[in-house]
């Protein structure tokens, strides 16, 4: 049985639209709308936000509040570290996605020599990076600064010296670069990406597994064949990145779109995966309650994070 502990990124600064920092407090009002008594049972720690500086002026406009993000990756890179080192199960609850890259950061530190995969449910690649982003906003990189990568192929901005130091910096954390190699992670639901993204998913071979693919061959098929595909890596770390889900459910979100898994569909494919003994740490991201109608998403995503983590305990 692997006990378990929670970590909560209150943390928006990455993200284009206002409130994601509030998903984590919607996923707790949801679990008591159904009278669960979930987050009694573990033990939690909240990750101190750099929040604040959503009321400055921006300094870095092609890499948004990155010395904020920064500051989030030396402390949430610590606890995962931490949780990890004292044989506990992170499972981590965020605002926005861009402190992804802190989470995996974290899970390689504790394992250095290890290798780790990713498994990235989410409609979007994630894989810009400051001289290619179109809107500046850091929680489209975290993939990028996972894999340590500029793609200086597609390179459309000139980066101050600031912007460029902190995000070689972001890169480096933990003095390990890159955490993960383009190869050890595998995609799903993707289907909203730009041609920068297209292209470093073509040139190292990213494995792509589409809504339809999910639809087609079910839960026990993709699962085995992702388990197949990352079979060399020591561990597998998954985010859940809620606008996965298609846009008629994922309204709560900051960038739904069409086309995407629907909630069983995502509960019973994580749920297959969590059974699965090389996973070692888990991540919903994304719900942003104030654009959704009641608390619908938060709700969908205390679904999966129950269901997941009751999967978790049983094996």
């Amino acid at each position: 049985m692997k006990n378990i502990k929670i970590i909560e990124v209150k943390s928006e600064i990455g993200a284009g639209t206002r409130g994601a920092s509030l998903g984590i407090d919607a996923i707790k009002i949801a679990a008591l709308d159904f009278m669960s008594n979930f987050f009694v049972h573990f033990p939690s720690e909240t990750i101190e936000t750099e929040n604040k500086l959503l009321f400055e002026p921006i300094e870095s406009p092609f890499a948004k509040r990155i010395k904020g993000i920064y500051n989030l990756y030396e402390r949430i890179s610590k606890s995962v570290y931490d949780t990890v080192k004292a044989n506990w199960f992170p499972v981590v609850l965020s605002g926005d996605h861009s402190t992804a890259g802190a989470t995996i950061a974290g899970l390689k530190m504790a394992h250095p020599k290890a290798k780790l995969g990713v498994i990235w449910i989410d409609a979007h690649a994630d894989l810009h990076t400051p001289y290619t982003t179109p809107s500046g906003n850091m929680h489209g990189m975290p993939l990028a600064v996972s894999i340590a990568e500029d793609n200086l192929e597609y390179k459309a901005h000139e980066l101050d010296e600031n912007t460029t130091k902190t995000w070689r910096a972001l890169q480096h954390i933990g003095k390990i670069a890159p955490k993960v190699l383009p190869e050890d992670i595998v995609f799903i639901s993707l289907r909203d990406y730009e041609k920068e993204e297209d292209h470093l998913i073509k040139k190292y071979g990213m494995k792509v597994i589409t809504t339809s693919e999910v639809r087609r061959k079910g839960p026990e098929n993709i699962s085995r064949s992702v388990f197949r595909y990352l079979s060399d890596c020591d561990y597998i770390y998954i985010s859940f990145d809620v606008d996965s889900l298609d846009a008629s459910i994922s309204r709560g979100t900051g960038t739904p779109v069409s086309n995407g898994l629907r909630e069983r569909e995502a509960e019973d494919l994580i749920a297959k995966f969590m059974q699965h003994r090389k996973i070692c740490c888990f991540e919903i991201t994304e719900v942003n309650p104030t654009l959704d109608r009641e608390n619908l998403m938060a709700e969908i995503a205390f679904n999966i994070l129950q269901r997941s983590v009751n999967v978790l305990m049983m094996n």
